[in-house]
């Protein structure tokens, strides 16, 4: 059988290194080139051991890198990915782009919560917004892919089935995640350094952060209506996982059994959303997996409900994600090289 043959733009980080791992092992794919500036002519398996393919290193890119490739995987930081989708999709690649680059539309709120001027807004209206779970038929459509971010999936998964179904008022929503330090990327800053993140944590970004907008516009999207949230991110001393714990107020008529069969009937039948109406999600549960674990807690007497999920940021808030988008988009099961 042929096999896809697939690329990564970034492979040293460490989305990029689960996507090394899990695309080395996918039955349908040949891993042609992983492309990583910043450590041309290493060893791919000095920086991820997993990778046991001997003499293997990684080669320098270019805005129009030449690449055999048919699918080409951007786990670049924000703003590097921009300069290099237009030239791969005239090419006639199909893109997955992993970082922020291409998630809003609104190249006004793009500007506004990443600091930096939208570079290729002239390829936005191709991109398709890749959350398996809501857009299947769209992203099996498509050429170029935004995969969501890790705190956005872990939200927007959670939220999504009870705004749709009118349970919970849209404007009353409080978000509260915790990330382990590896959602920081694989760079050397103080503040990310073992003796400051050690026994400590903190909130970061409060008001500002980039996902913000990503979640309201999502949402509101596919709510058919105006919802406003307050996003709180925190680092804690784990090195991968989200935990996710969102606090909203419900609607007149709302009861515990139209929350949980909300959730259930809408995910029911999604190979990587597990929904329990009696286990609190726990990050051990998820990690090194593509699942998204979803609780929650109805509080009638104060008219709120509880909700909390918990995701692995690198694989289902990263590189799972984008192979699940890979596999739905080529036809593949959809489960295919994740479980």
């Amino acid at each position: 059988m042929k096999k896809l043959r697939a690329a990564i733009f970034g492979a040293s980080g460490y989305a990029g290194g689960e996507l090394v791992r899990i695309l080395s092992r996918h039955p349908s794919v040949k891993l042609e080139q992983m492309f990583a500036q910043s450590s041309v002519g290493a060893l791919v398996s000095d920086l991820h051991p997993w990778h046991d393919e001997e003499g293997r290193t990684f080669e320098a890119f270019s805005g129009s890198a030449e690449t055999d490739a048919e699918i080409c995987f951007l786990a670049l930081p924000h703003g590097e990915a921009m300069e290099v989708a237009p030239a791969l999709l005239e090419d006639g690649k199909i893109v997955i782009d992993l970082s922020g680059d291409h998630r809003l539309m609104d190249t006004a709120l793009f500007e506004r919560y990443y600091g930096r001027a939208q570079k290729s807004p002239e390829i936005l209206s191709q991109a398709v917004y890749g959350l398996p779970e809501w857009s299947f038929e769209k992203i099996s459509a498509a050429r170029f892919i935004s995969n969501p971010g890790c705190y956005a999936t872990s939200a927007i998964l959670a939220l999504a089935p009870l705004l749709v179904d009118g349970l919970i008022e849209p404007t009353s929503i409080i978000i509260n995640s915790m990330s382990g330090v590896s959602g920081a990327g694989r760079r050397a800053a103080l503040e990310y350094s073992f003796a400051e993140v050690n026994e400590n944590v903190r909130s970061y970004r409060v008001g500002d952060h980039q996902h913000t907008p990503e979640i309201e516009t999502v949402l509101g999207g596919l709510s058919s209506q105006p919802v406003q949230v307050t996003f709180i991110p925190h680092l804690i001393p784990i090195t991968r996982g989200i935990y996710t714990t969102i606090v909203a107020n419900v609607k007149d008529g709302t009861t515990k059994e139209k929350l949980e069969m909300s959730i259930h009937n809408q995910y029911f039948n999604k190979p990587f959303v597990r929904f329990s109406p009696t286990r609190i999600p726990e990050i051990r549960r998820v990690a090194s997996t593509n699942f998204i674990d979803i609780g929650l807690r109805y509080q009638p007497e104060r008219g709120q409900v509880i909700v909390i999920s918990s995701i692995d940021n690198l694989i289902k808030g990263a590189a799972g994600q984008a192979v699940q988008n890979m596999n739905i988009v080529c036809g593949f099961n959809e489960t295919e090289g994740l479980v």
